[in-house]
């Protein structure tokens, strides 16, 4: 896919996918889309070649079987999260202070607190009837967390401290709190019956449409870039690679596209990467390709994880914060993630795969370790190594505004993360 075509396919993703759930069956329905099979997980899988998706609440994995696959073909999977820190309502939301009609949200994960005041926001996520029924929703722009004018806190001017709890509770309107219902407006959109509505998992994202802008409109802003931008280079690399591309001669490899979610959380969820979706998965393919145990776990060892997270360029005005050597710059390429504690799987065998799948796809790469300083975060690599016992690299697109409501990437990057993870689907 050429730059432009990419940059307009991902703000549509983007656009489609305000809350985990949204992305998961966003990602579900382009597989469709494209003759793949959408499995539920409780049915009976044939296991024959083909390719298949599943969604498991906000997380979603998509696999390709080759026509030669067999009791040992391993995987090649791109691991990565659909969700983004921000808020999440809470029980009870309508609530209401002054006059103002506000909405109680719950932090959720570690946004930049400050990103999210004065700008449009949106509800979306899911909610479930009484019967069991899921159905997605969102509201379009819907409140406002109101910042306080300088005039009434001279000190605001140069710096801003929230309150959690106080601060951070949106408006959408004035009036009396008796006489308006949050939740009945989303049961609303949702064409149910307020009384239906019987549980809900819904969060608040920016409103703003993703745009390109800069010199030769070379950057990119949007939402949720962390990490809707791997999600999405995942998906078109998996949709593009060949099926049955050989692995250095060898038997050919299943490709798989693991997006999680809570990543943001801890990923300690049964639809996080530190649960048991994606061993669920791995072994229904492996039954059905009649493998035993010890050929289901030649199989693993030979597989590879791309654990794909959007890392962090340097950043212009905060140099001081990043390793005095190692310096990434958005659009010199993805980042390979290194740490010394394990927080990114990358050793040095990780390395040599992210450099050959790089070199194949013609597109270039940059090391990023953090300041000894400023401890970096984690992702979902170590996890998935963990539970797994697969081999796993950490590597991801460079950005600024890492956790704001609105995050800064370099175009290059986007496009050149996905033809690097292609060239690993087809066993670089």
């Amino acid at each position: 896919m050429q730059l432009d075509a990419h940059i307009d396919d991902l703000s549509a993703f983007v656009t489609a996918s305000p809350s985990s759930y949204h992305a998961a069956h966003e990602v579900a329905r382009r597989l469709q889309e494209d003759g793949w099979t959408l499995l539920s997980e409780d049915d009976p899988w044939t296991g024959g070649p083909g390719g298949y998706v599943v969604v498991r609440d906000g997380a979603v994995i998509a696999w390709r079987v080759p026509e030669s696959a067999g009791a040992l073909t391993p995987f090649r999977v791109v691991g990565t999260h659909t969700d983004s820190p921000g808020f999440k309502l809470k029980p009870h939301p309508t609530v209401g202070s002054a006059g103002w009609l506000q909405a109680a949200v719950e932090v959720y994960g570690g946004p930049l607190l400050t990103s999210w005041l004065d700008r449009e926001i949106e509800l979306a996520g899911r909610i479930v009837t009484r019967g069991g029924d899921e159905l997605l929703v969102r509201t379009g722009p819907f409140f406002r967390i109101p910042q306080l004018a300088v005039h009434l806190d001279r000190g605001s001017a140069d710096t801003v401290s929230l309150d959690r709890q106080r601060h951070t509770q949106p408006v959408f309107g004035v009036g009396d709190v008796a006489h308006a219902d949050l939740l009945a407006h989303l049961a609303e959109i949702a064409d149910i019956e307020a009384d239906d509505l019987a549980g809900y998992d819904v969060l608040a994202v920016d409103s703003q449409p993703p745009r390109r802008f800069g010199l030769d409109r070379s950057l990119f802003a949007s939402a949720r870039l962390d990490n809707l931008s791997s999600v999405h280079s995942g998906l078109v690399a998996l949709l593009e690679s060949e099926a049955g591309a050989d692995r250095d001669g060898g038997d050919p490899a299943i490709a798989v596209l693991a997006a999680f979610d809570h990543e943001e959380l801890g990923s300690e969820s049964r639809s996080g990467a530190s649960g048991p979706f994606l061993e669920d998965v791995l072994r229904r393919i492996r039954h059905g390709l009649g493998a035993d145990g010890e050929q289901a776990t030649r199989a693993l060892a030979a597989s590879w994880l791309v654990s794909s997270d959007a890392g962090h360029s340097v950043h212009p005005n905060y140099p001081e914060k990043h390793d005095p050597v190692v310096r990434p710059l958005a659009g010199r390429g993805p980042l390979l993630k290194i740490n010394a504690n394990q927080r990114y799987t990358t050793d040095a065998h990780g390395a040599a795969l992210w450099a050959r799948s790089s070199e194949a796809a013609g597109v270039p790469f940059q090391e990023f370790v953090s300041n000894n300083t400023v401890p970096c975060g984690s992702t979902i690599g170590p996890l998935t190594a963990t539970r797994l016992g697969i081999r796993t690299v950490d590597v991801g697109v460079p950005l600024l505004s890492m956790h704001s409501a609105r995050e800064l990437a370099h175009v290059d990057d986007l496009v050149s993360l996905s033809a690097a993870l292609g060239a690993f689907y087809r066993g670089a």
